[in-house]
């Protein structure tokens, strides 16, 4: 009785259709990634700034990374852990830096070693979905980091564009 019941068992689990068990995930190609990387380096060069720029997959792997002649290497990190920041909290690191200001629990964030609250990092969504981050340093403060960054997100049409 006790082998029919295993039997059973398994007979089910291995006829349950495999669909089920797995995740459809949308990932950030190589070639979108170098695009927005570009796109942020030359939006940012146009102004006259020269910045590092870090493109993430959905899984906080470096799929991009570039430096502009002459920038300080420790914006090679922060452009990684803006992209980070926003990757893992799906959120705009700027609107992120601004909230965790005024709101105590929210401070807080400021321990995780990982995390970066400064503008500049700004979560790929496509179809709703987070795919990926970008994280922009060095061009001269936070908001004209953002600004690269959301630069870069607009020639990219399969992203979702951020909302106001």
């Amino acid at each position: 009785m006790k082998t029919l019941i295993l039997g059973s068992t398994l007979l089910c689990l291995l006829t349950s259709p495999a669909h089920a068990q797995l995740r459809n995930i949308n990932d950030l190609s190589l070639a979108a990634a170098n695009k927005l990387a570009n796109a942020a380096m030359a939006a940012c060069q146009a102004q006259g700034r020269h910045i590092a720029v870090s493109v993430l997959d959905h899984s906080g792997n470096i799929v991009a990374v570039q430096r502009a002649d002459g920038v300080g290497p420790h914006n090679m990190e922060a452009s990684r852990r803006k992209a980070y920041t926003a990757l893992s909290t799906k959120s705009d690191t700027y609107t992120l830096a601004v909230a965790a200001r005024g709101n105590p629990d929210m401070h807080n964030l400021t321990t995780v070693p990982e995390l970066l609250l400064l503008g500049g990092g700004l979560p790929l969504l496509a179809h709703g979905q987070v795919v990926g981050a970008i994280g922009v340093a060095g061009g001269g403060g936070a908001l004209q980091d953002r600004a690269c960054a959301q630069a870069a997100l607009a020639l990219v049409p399969e992203l979702d564009l951020p909302t106001p």
